[in-house]
C-alpha cells in the first residue's frame, strides 16, 4: 500500500467537522486510510435478485480486489457469467465467451475497490465517470452523517456519491439516466455488516424516478474464503466452473 501523508491519516480516523473544508479528494483518501491494508481482498456470496414481475433468481458472487466480480447465474448448468475485470465487462451464454467492452463498474470501484486501489487511481477514475471532486459537503441519511460528494448543498440532480463519515463506506449514489432525460438513477448500499475487518452490505436497491427496479439480497456472505478462490475463474479465458459453489 502508497503510505499516505500525515495529514490523510489523521483525517482518517477523526473526520473534519463540517465548518473544515472537505472536498471529494479527501473524502476518497480518508475511506483508503481507515481500511488500509486491513480490508478483505477476496470474498463470496449467495444473492437473491429481485425484479419486479418476474421470478427470483440465484446469482452466485466472487470478488477479488481490485478489480474482478465474477457473476454466476443459477443453475451452474446454464454456464452464463458475468465478469467483470480490470475495466472491463465480459459475458459468457451457455459458456461461450462474448466479446468484451471497455466498463468501470462505480459501484465495484466505490464500494470495493476503493480500499485496494491507490487513492489517486480511484480520484482519477471517478473523476472519469463525470463526477465532480471539488465537490463535498455533510448530509444526513438513514439517521447517519455522510459527506455527500459531487454536488453543493440543495443540489439533488448532479452525479453524486454518499459516504458514512463514521464507517467511511459507500451508501447511496444519484445520477441523470443516461438515456431517459429527466430521469433520475439512485442506488442504495444498506444493512451493513462486518466483514473480516471491513464491511460489506447485504442489501441493494435500485431506482429510477424514485421506483424500485431491482433488489439483491447477499447471503452466506464469507471473506477470504478457505479453500481460496482459484484466480483463473477471474480470467477472460475459457469457461470455467467456480468451484467455490456448492449447488
Amino acid at each position: 500500500m502508497l503510505a499516505l501523508p500525515l495529514l490523510a491519516v489523521s483525517l482518517a480516523l477523526a473526520p473534519p467537522s463540517p465548518a473544515d473544508t472537505i472536498t471529494g479528494a479527501d473524502v476518497v483518501r480518508m475511506m483508503h486510510g481507515m481500511y488500509a491494508g486491513r480490508w478483505y481482498t477476496t470474498a463470496t456470496f449467495t444473492q437473491r435478485t429481485i425484479r419486479p414481475g418476474t421470478p427470483v433468481e440465484t446469482w452466485y458472487e466472487a470478488l477479488s480486489l481490485p478489480g474482478g466480480l465474477r457473476i454466476d447465474i443459477a443453475p451452474l448448468e446454464s454456464r452464463n457469467v458475468l465478469l467483470f475485470r480490470n475495466d472491463s465487462i465480459y459475458q459468457y451464454v451457455g459458456g461461450e465467451l462474448k466479446p468484451g467492452r471497455p466498463f468501470v463498474h462505480p459501484l465495484m470501484l466505490l464500494g470495493f475497490d476503493v480500499y485496494a486501489l491507490p487513492p489517486e487511481r480511484t480520484i482519477a477514475a471517478l473523476t472519469a465517470l463525470g463526477y465532480d471532486l471539488s465537490k463535498a459537503h455533510t448530509g444526513t441519511w438513514q439517521g447517519r452523517t455522510v459527506w455527500i460528494v459531487g454536488a453543493a448543498a440543495g443540489d439533488s440532480t448532479s452525479s453524486q456519491f454518499w459516504i458514512d463519515q463514521e464507517r467511511l463506506v459507500f451508501v447511496r449514489s444519484l445520477g441523470p439516466h443516461p438515456r431517459k432525460p429527466g430521469v433520475q438513477t439512485e442506488v442504495q448500499f444498506n444493512k451493513y455488516v462486518k466483514l473480516g475487518q471491513g464491511w460489506i452490505e447485504t442489501e441493494v436497491l435500485q431506482l429510477e424516478g424514485g421506483t424500485v427496479l431491482l433488489t439483491e439480497e447477499y447471503h452466506d456472505v464469507r471473506a477470504e474464503p478457505v479453500p481460496a478462490l482459484d484466480p483463473a475463474i477471474f480470467v477472460a479465458g475459457p469457461y470455467r466452473q467456480p468451484g467455490w459453489v456448492k449447488e
